[in-house]
């Protein structure tokens, strides 16, 4: 049986060079999906937007923050 052993390195690459979805194939083969079909990005930039206000003026914005979460992530907090 061989031996493995795990070794880090930096190593710079330019991410134009690589095809789209070769890069999606290695995402969804580590376990993440970044998939926003069915993901409405003006609604979500508006939630972020009222956390933003919220935030800012000191009042609450859990629900928002909820919302916002389980409409990008598709988790319930």
């Amino acid at each position: 049986m061989g031996r493995y052993i795990n070794v880090t390195a930096d190593v710079e690459v330019d991410l134009s060079d690589i095809d789209t979805d070769d890069l999606i194939d290695e995402l969804e083969t580590r376990g993440r999906d970044y998939n926003t079909n069915g993901v409405d990005a003006d609604e979500m930039r508006n939630l972020l937007e009222t956390i933003w206000l919220n935030r800012r003026t000191g009042k609450d914005y859990q629900n928002e923050l909820d919302k916002l979460i389980y409409g990008v992530l598709g988790k319930i907090v």
